[in-house]
């Protein structure tokens, strides 16, 4: 029993990582790499409605 649930995991983790990423996710992560590089001397801390 516990070799069919290794082999169905693996199964299943295999189709899963033969996807591609999705074109808005690559995109996101752009995006998000291109603020921190220009918000690097703030830490990320822009919240001055405390």
């Amino acid at each position: 029993m516990q070799q069919e649930i290794d082999e169905n995991l693996k199964r299943a983790y295999g189709d899963v990582t033969k996807q591609g990423v999705p074109d808005r996710f690559t995109d996101l992560l752009a995006q998000l790499r291109a603020a921190e590089g220009g918000n690097s001397s703030n830490n990320g801390s822009n919240n001055a409605e405390s």
